[in-house]
């Protein structure tokens, strides 16, 4: 079992569990939904610009709150914030090429697998999340 002595690092890992856990459970249940939300954001600036500033936003949050070093839960969850800094300042730079790979994950034959690995990696997280 993952152990930290961090409250914060438990309750990012229940957070960012939960929303993987949702959103791959989303994507083998409304996989057109998702199609819709990238072609959306590829047709319109503003809505892929405000994703940059929200996702970057999110990662400096978790980076300036949680810049821990310490454990292995807790060296996840940092990397999760800077990945979240990362994917947003690509939004904000270049937006064709992060929805042009989102688009690609979503091709009927990776669907499937791409959700199952985010609902089962958000599953582990949570888990760990919670009994840490």
């Amino acid at each position: 079992m993952i152990t930290t002595g961090s409250v914060l690092t438990l309750f990012l890992a229940k957070a960012f569990g939960g929303y993987m856990l949702a959103a791959g459970l989303s994507g083998l249940t409304m996989r057109k939904r998702w199609v819709k939300i990238i072609d959306e954001m590829k047709a319109s600036a503003a809505i892929s610009y405000l994703a940059g500033i929200v996702v970057f936003a999110i990662g400096c949050c978790v980076v300036g709150f949680h810049s821990f070093w310490t454990d292995p839960l807790a060296v996840l969850i940092t990397l999760i914030g800077w990945g979240a800094i990362l994917e947003g300042v690509l939004f904000l730079v270049m937006p064709g090429l992060i929805l042009q790979y989102s688009a690609s994950l979503l091709r009927p034959a990776a669907v499937p697998f791409i959700a199952g690995l985010a609902g089962g990696a958000g599953l582990a997280l949570f888990i760990v999340g919670l009994f840490g």
